[in-house]
């Protein structure tokens, strides 16, 4: 019998047993994962960075769980000694037509309450002397960490408070039991009373299987990156973005220095096939049909067909991909870049096309369900896991239990 059951062992669930053990040290806490390792999904292949938040919404979590959560991130590695890195990052325009939305974006990282400083193209290659463009911003908060390792201290954190963690097991029902539920998996029933749903790629199927309406299904979009080759690293200092396009959900291809010094470029974004897809091969008939017969689905493919396109072309074109490069750094010739690992992103995606573009925290009885939880989930992840605590305290009955 347990008083709390997190469904999902990436980040975010990770963290947010972390954030009930500390809060409740004579809870009983199970966290059960369906892969054989701890940040399996979303956390174990994206990019290493630690995002400062600077592109989101003000007043909206993302938002503030990113502002908030790019210190303790630093914080927790700092306590911890896990290699990280505050670089920072430059954000630049490469026409004079981007200049106005790179005016909005600086004017968002204010009002965010970010420090971030326009500059100019000199002073833009005095940190990246690779760099073409007509403008640029420096965020100084921006930085870069093996999220990997960061699950991997979690999780023996989480030991430490006497938690019980589970690998190789996979949720297939959730039943009632009076006030408590159960949780069937692969390897035995588990009750407990209150459930949590971290399972991000799955999260609304989670959801479902609990009796809630998870309000979107997940549409996994695949990001394809390249790496550098290692005589070419020297093209990036840090870490270089483009403007984005405010009206597509994704950033642009760009270059990410990483933690271990490797470069990687991308990501494109294309739709998956499959919710665990890595590969263009990667086929799911469930998955493909579950978005083919989805009519936001189609919604979001009409506005945005041709950004659609170039992600397509991009995915299959090398001198596509490079192309995109070059209107960053001119000197990246096709050679220069070797295909390394791609990532799946979870996205919820609402019945009238609309992405979600904030995180997603559903109430159920006894049960919280996270259902949208992307970038920068893991910059933001030890927010997140607080968030869900000052959830989980307004049941009254579950906070009297753990409390006593």
């Amino acid at each position: 019998m347990y008083d709390f059951a997190i469904i999902g062992g990436g980040i975010v669930g990770l963290s947010t047993a972390l954030a009930l053990g500390k809060r409740y040290p004579h809870a009983r806490i199970l966290v059960l994962e369906k892969e054989s390792k701890w940040a399996f999904h979303q956390t174990g292949n994206n990019s290493g960075v630690i995002h400062s938040g600077i592109y989101y919404k003000p007043g909206s979590f993302k938002a503030k769980f990113c502002r908030d959560g790019s210190r303790s991130m630093v914080e927790f590695c700092q306590e911890h000694g896990i290699d990280h890195d505050v670089c920072g990052k430059v954000i630049v325009a490469t026409e004079e037509s981007e200049i106005p939305r790179l005016e909005n974006l600086y004017q968002r990282g204010v009002e965010n309450g970010i420090e971030v400083q326009k500059i100019s193209p000199e002073a833009v290659k005095e940190i990246e002397p690779h760099v073409k463009c007509v403008a640029g911003i420096k965020v100084f908060s921006t930085g870069i960490v093996n999220y990997k390792q960061v699950c991997e201290k979690y999780a023996e954190l989480i030991q430490q408070q006497g938690g019980d963690l589970r690998l190789n097991t996979k949720v297939e029902k959730i039943l009632c039991a009076g006030k408590n539920q159960v949780l069937e998996t692969n390897q035995g029933s588990f009750e407990t009373r209150f459930v949590i749903n971290c399972a991000g790629l799955h999260s609304d199927r989670i959801a479902k299987l609990g009796q809630v309406e998870p309000q979107a299904k997940i549409v996994p979009f695949r990001g394809e990156y390249y790496e550098l080759t290692p005589e070419k690293r020297y093209l990036v200092k840090t870490l270089i973005y483009p403007v984005p396009n405010p009206d597509f959900p994704f950033l642009g291809v760009h270059f990410t220095r990483m933690i271990d010094g490797s470069v990687h470029a991308g990501p494109n974004a294309v739709l998956s096939l499959k919710r665990e897809g890595y590969k263009k091969t990667d086929f799911d008939l469930r998955d493909f049909t579950e978005v083919m017969t989805y009519p936001g689905f189609w919604k979001l493919a009409a506005k945005h067909a041709d950004e659609g396109i170039q992600e397509i072309i991009r995915s299959f074109s090398k001198a596509a991909f490079t192309s995109s490069l070059q209107k960053l750094i001119p000197e990246v010739q096709s050679q220069d870049l070797v295909p390394t690992h791609a990532g799946v992103r979870a996205q919820a995606l609402m019945n009238d096309g609309k992405l979600v573009d904030d995180f997603l925290i559903v109430q159920g009885q006894n049960s919280v369900h996270v259902c949208n939880a992307p970038s920068p989930a893991a910059t933001s992840s030890l927010e997140i896991g607080k968030a869900i605590l000052a959830q989980i305290s307004q049941h009254s009955d579950i906070y009297s239990v753990v409390n006593s």
